[in-house]
């Protein structure tokens, strides 16, 4: 299926290096969920990934964020089929580190977010191999357009519950 792999090398960098605000800092973790899932489907990643988001996010938005990182991430696995390198999403060492992978992955995000093309080129052209896969840009794209910089605090969003009233 994937070559995806859960990653042991050595070259990584620190999440601090990650040019991204704290709603997209947050979508790493769901993200590394969602890497997980094709990786290692067995152990139902996805599941996990669903459900930090709703946590994080509350269910309407977090269902959302997660259905939309996670057509991203099936783009970006089918356009890579030698794989993706990404840390552990279960590993405590490892949360504040980030493969060159995933950095290129926020940071085509954050750049999408941002409507800056020419860096967001630059990732997607990275992170798919020079391929400039259709695919990733287009779920990119609408990844950003649904969840803006406007999103950026990375807080959940209270959804006001219907009310009934009379109107006379």
């Amino acid at each position: 299926m994937t070559n995806s792999s859960i990653t042991t090398q050595p070259n990584l960098y620190h999440i601090a290096q990650l040019r991204c605000d704290s709603f997209e800092r947050t979508v790493l973790p769901v993200a590394r969920h969602l890497f997980q899932s094709f990786a290692q489907p067995e152990q139902q990643g996805w599941f996990r990934a669903f459900a930090i988001a709703v946590e994080h996010w509350d269910e309407p938005v977090g269902l959302s964020i997660a259905y939309h990182l996670q057509k991203l991430m099936r783009a970006l696995v089918h356009c890579r089929p030698q794989g993706l390198d990404f840390q552990d999403p279960l590993c405590i060492d490892g949360k504040n580190a980030v493969t060159e992978d995933e950095l290129l992955l926020v940071g085509m995000l954050h750049n999408m977010r941002r409507d800056q093309t020419a860096e967001a080129r630059k990732c997607v052209y990275q992170i798919t191999d020079g391929r400039m896969d259709p695919d990733v840009i287009r779920t990119g794209l609408e990844f950003a357009r649904r969840f803006s910089c406007g999103m950026g605090d990375g807080k959940k969003r209270m959804v006001s519950k219907p009310s009934l009233r009379i109107v006379g």
